[in-house]
């Protein structure tokens, strides 16, 4: 053959650069340009590339499902063990003592937050609820006889005081339409009468630590706390709240005898019940038998029981 004659194209075997020959049995033999196997090359070099990549990421995600198994192993032994030490340290009025430090860390604060011009925040009369939800009935007892109801008063000049209703009524009403929050969460607005608690104590002014009738108007000899009880069931158990003086004076405290403009229900803490916005409603005594005032820091039914004592917001 001369070196003028047409020289034939080269041909290539299909299966060498990835081509399927079961779809054309023909184009095992038929004539492949250049451009044809450069493409074919860079396909199967990107087939081969997608091949290494998809081996980094699986053995990546291998690498990362084993770091986080250990991880999460290693985070729920050390919040179980963690969980078994809290639980089994000594107890203080209800709670191992890790939980009650965190409870006096929030009772500083909200002491810290106090302010005797810091308010509930008030509502209109409509906003009220029609039905207020009855927030526990623990020392309430409904066989007890409601005209037979008197209210003691401890820690004053002379025996102690025993007062009707009545006595209580006497004083200034005073309308409020406020919020009681609960510390399972849930809150109502509700519209109260009553008298403030603050002009009981100017009424009825305890003794101070000389023995002598203490002055209102200046609360550095009052003293320091007020202990308030439901009357004691048939089967001595009772109801009791802690409060401290700043709360006690504050002027949305009430001695509460109605809720919207009717006398209170005996869920709701007939005759006479105490209404603390400031305060969570386990703190808001119903069917109050009892109020003593205290120069060391009363009892409190669910600080005894794992709560905080203060139970401000």
């Amino acid at each position: 053959m001369s070196a003028d004659e047409e020289r034939p194209a080269p041909r290539v075997d299909a299966a060498a650069i990835g081509y399927d020959a079961d779809v054309d049995p023909a184009a095992a033999s038929m004539p492949v340009s250049d451009e044809d196997l450069r493409a074919a090359a860079a396909a199967a070099a990107a087939e081969r590339d997608a091949a290494a990549q998809d081996e980094q990421v699986r053995r990546e995600l291998a690498r990362l499902s084993r770091r986080g198994f250990l991880t999460l192993a290693g985070g729920g032994a050390a919040a179980y063990f963690g969980w078994r030490y809290l639980i089994s340290r000594p107890g203080e009025n209800g709670v191992p003592w890790p939980f009650r430090r965190a409870l006096e860390t929030n009772q500083a604060l909200w002491q810290g937050l106090w302010s005797p011009s810091r308010l509930a925040p008030s509502y209109p009369l409509a906003a009220a609820a029609r039905n207020p939800r009855v927030n526990g009935l623990v020392g309430l007892d409904q066989n007890a006889d409601p005209a037979a109801w008197r209210l003691a008063v401890d820690g004053v000049a002379g025996a102690p005081l025993s007062l009707t209703l009545a006595d209580v009524q006497a004083l200034p009403a005073r309308e409020l339409v406020t919020e009681l929050r609960c510390v399972e969460g849930w809150n109502i607005v509700v519209h109260w009468t009553g008298a403030r608690l603050a002009d009981f104590i100017a009424r009825f002014p305890p003794l101070g630590r000389d023995g002598r009738p203490a002055d209102p108007a200046r609360p550095e000899t009052l003293p320091p706390f007020l202990a308030l009880e439901t009357p004691r069931k048939a089967d001595g158990s009772q109801y009791y709240v802690g409060l401290d003086l700043q709360s006690a004076l504050h002027p949305q405290t009430l001695l509460a005898w109605a809720i919207n403009g009717e006398p209170l229900s005996w869920q709701h803490g007939a005759p006479l019940r105490l209404v603390a916005p400031m305060k969570y409603g386990v703190k808001n005594l119903k069917r109050i038998g009892a109020i003593r005032y205290a120069f060391t820091r009363p009892g409190d039914f669910w600080f005894e029981r794992g709560y905080d004592w203060y139970l401000g917001h």
